[in-house]
């Protein structure tokens, strides 16, 4: 099929040939260009040659897992990447998240909630995308909370003036959390907020993204000072 350049295109990464044919189907249906790889080792050429606008990615694959897949994409490219996982894989969708995925649904799926996923993860996609024009007549939009600086234009967190490579996703988060600095956030309105559908998944999705965060913001994980945990309600960055 031609590809049609103004859709967006979406890789799909899976060796169950149905599955696949399925995903094709309802996502042409929904006006999307499609690419496939049915091994691990493909689906890496593919992302960097093609990149697409998300990335549909099963975690049980030949020649390659889905989880070094994930590492080896993540390390090029900041393309959205949707993790495909069975049921009682859930140190894999822990694992997913921590490598950089973006999100993840359990098989088997609705395909409503495939492409509720799909969008809202393309919507955030796009936005960033549209918010990348530089301008220098245009004053800088930044949020500034002690040592974190976030650079809404570019889409860049700083802590004491060194860049932190952060995923969309994770960016969105810590964007949420400093905009309401000092103000406890509940896991539930991250996942609503953040996300941006009605989430189906547990909580602990945010949990895994605030440890990666943490992973990259705080010279101590253990005694965090700029993100900070509210035992059992939820998370805020600390207001300087």
């Amino acid at each position: 099929m031609e590809e049609n350049e103004d859709k967006k295109t979406i890789l799909i990464v899976d060796d169950e040939k149905p599955i696949v044919d399925i995903l094709v189907y309802n996502l042409e249906k929904e006006g999307y260009n499609t690419l496939e790889a049915n091994d691990g080792i493909t689906a890496v050429e593919i992302a960097t040659t093609k990149n697409p606008d998300l990335i549909l990615l099963d975690i049980m694959l030949p020649k390659m897992d889905g989880l070094t897949v994930c590492k080896k994409i993540r390390s090029s490219l900041n393309v959205p990447i949707l993790m495909l996982t069975a049921k009682d894989e859930e140190i894999d969708k822990i694992l997913g998240l921590e490598l950089g995925a973006d999100d993840y649904i359990t098989k088997p799926f609705s395909v409503r909630e495939l492409m509720a996923r799909i969008k809202a993860n393309l919507r955030k996609s796009e936005i960033k995308e549209t918010n990348r024009v530089p301008s220098e007549d245009l004053k800088t939009k930044k949020i500034v909370v002690g040592d974190l600086e976030l650079d809404l234009d570019k889409f860049e967190a700083r802590v004491n003036g060194e860049v932190i490579d952060l995923t969309l996703r994770e960016f969105e988060v810590l964007k949420f959390l400093a905009s309401q600095a000092g103000q406890v956030i509940t896991r539930e309105v991250l996942l609503e907020k953040v996300w941006g559908y009605e989430y189906y998944g547990d909580i602990r999705t945010v949990d895994v993204t605030v440890r990666r965060i943490r992973g990259k913001i705080e010279k101590d994980t253990a005694n965090p000072k700029i993100l900070i945990t509210k035992r059992g309600v939820g998370y805020y960055i600390r207001a300087n």
